[in-house]
Formats: C-alpha cells, structure tokens, sequence
C-alpha cells in the first residue's frame, strides 16, 4: 500500500514515514514538489505519485502569526485542503485529513465530542474548520481526524521549548487555566497506520467522517510543564519548577480555548483503536531526546 503525505517536515508527517513497516510504502513530500495553494499543483503531485491513500498533514500552524495574515493561513488550511481533497475525489483515492482541536471556542466544561458545536475563536481554528467544511464537500471518502497539542522529538513545539527553557531559567511560569489533550505524534502516526490498513482491507466498510484522536487523559499547560521536567529530571535532561500563571499573565496575540479536551470513544468504537496515556508519550518523548542529545551513550 502507497500512502502519500503531505507536510514533509511536520511531526506527523516525521512519525509516519518513521513508523512505516511491512507492506506499507509512506512518501512524504512539501515544496516545491507539491504547493497546496494551487489547485493544479495539487493534483499534479497527487496523479504522478499514484497513492492509495493521502494523508494531508500540511498546514499553517503558526497560531500567534495567522492573527496577522489571516489570508496567508486560510489559504494553507481551507484552500489547500480543498484542493487535495478534490485531487483525490478526481482519483478515487481516500483522504485522511488532519484538524485542530482549535475548532471549538473552549466554553464546554467536559471534553469535546465530534457532534459538539464548532466556534473557533482564532484566526488558525476559522481556518481549520473551513478546512475541514470544503473536505466534507469535495470528497466523499475521508477521515478528518481532530488532533491537539501535538509533540515529538522533531520539529518545535511545547515539550522542546520548555526543556530550551529550563536551561536558561530556574523557573518557568506555565499557564495553568488551559486544559487540553497532549498528543506525541509517533502514538498518532500508529492510528493513521492502523486507518489505512483498515481502508486498504475494506474501503466500502468505513464509517467516513469526523473523529477525534488525541492521546488518553487530560492536563494543563502547567501540568504538562510538570510531567516534562519530572521525565526531563530522570534523564539527566534541564530541568526546572513550575509557577502556574493564568492566561491573564501570559497575553498572546491568538486567543486559544480554556477547555480543548477531545473525547475519543467514536475512533474506539467505530475503529476498535485508541492512544495511551498523554504521559506515556511524554517520557517516550523525553527519552528519545535524551538519547540524541551530544554525548548520550
């Protein structure tokens, strides 16, 4: 089975070319090869590489910078959604596509599930959700996949800035009003993979849609923070306390949602597949790091 992703340097896109095993060929590929913007190009990317299936990885995720060139991400998000979504209707191929937990405006109390009102207060979310709209209307057989604060040894992202932090500082404030569901990508890859051998061995038995896939459990920024130092501290990694601030103390351009949590029981259900914990991630995360660092044994 070919599977071609789209976001070549994404986390997601890192971890499935790394996790492709027996009977699956992952080919990942981002500019110039392919420019999402363009309809054309799209589809020309798509139609040489002849995939099974697509997974659109690739998007603008640089939530604080879309508050400033809206246009620029929801190019990226909507409209390049859209025209690999066509590409693969044009080819009768199945897409999975990959969303934000940033559709939701966080006023929910309990965590999110996929039939639970949409109202992204973000200029990311707005397009993300567009996004995920001209999808469902241009091809027939996807999976949108909803996914949140995603980690990895690649790339940035939280788990790495606050160990870049804790080398620089004792303390780190972390803001501790904000509840989400971190997500390590190498765990997400491992459900794309178990998805596509599911398409691959039933396409006319999917339940196309919407779902969510976030690693178990839930936490706090600060309590992410925590977890990362306490993993970091039996790796012989920086680490350092953790003060809880509130949102009110750590302003940022982008509003983000009090409350992102996912509930997951429609991929289990539907799929028979769900994530571990959030911190088996985290110490896989923190380990992986640490045995890369300059060195390590």
């Amino acid at each position: 089975m070919k599977i071609l992703v789209t976001g070549r340097e994404g986390q997601l896109a890192r971890g499935l070319v790394e996790a492709a095993g027996a009977g699956l060929e992952v080919v990942a590929i981002g500019r110039p090869e392919i420019d999402l913007t363009d309809l054309r190009s799209a589809g020309a990317a798509i139609a040489r590489e002849r995939p099974d299936l697509v997974v659109n990885t690739a998007a603008y995720t640089a939530v604080d910078k879309a508050e400033s060139e809206p246009a620029v991400a929801m190019a990226v998000n909507a409209s390049g959604a859209e025209h690999v979504a066509r590409a693969c209707a044009a080819g009768a191929i199945p897409l999975i596509h990959l969303s934000t937990d940033y559709v939701f405006d966080g006023n929910k109390k309990e965590p999110y599930r996929e039939d639970d009102a949409v109202g992204p207060i973000n200029a990311y979310g707005r397009g993300k959700l567009e996004g995920e709209l001209r999808v469902e209307r241009a091809c027939a057989q996807h999976l949108i996949l909803r996914t949140a604060w995603v980690h990895s040894p690649w790339g940035n992202n939280f788990v790495k800035t606050m160990l870049r932090l804790a080398a620089e500082r004792p303390q780190i404030g972390v803001v501790d009003d904000q509840w989400g569901s971190p997500t390590y990508a190498p765990h997400l890859a491992d459900i794309v993979l178990a998805l596509a051998r599911k398409i691959k061995a039933d396409a006319a038995g999917i339940p196309w849609g919407t779902y969510h896939a976030v690693n178990a459990g839930e936490a706090t920024r600060c309590g992410l923070a925590r977890e990362v130092f306490h993993c970091a501290r039996e790796q012989g990694l920086p680490a350092a306390d953790v003060a809880p601030i509130g949102v009110a103390d750590y302003p940022t351009p982008a509003r983000r949602p009090a409350n992102s949590m996912l509930d997951c029981t429609a991929l289990r259900r539907s799929f028979g597949l769900e994530l571990p914990d959030w911190r088996v991630g985290v110490r896989d995360c923190i380990a992986r790091l640490a045995a890369a660092r300059p060195g390590a044994a």
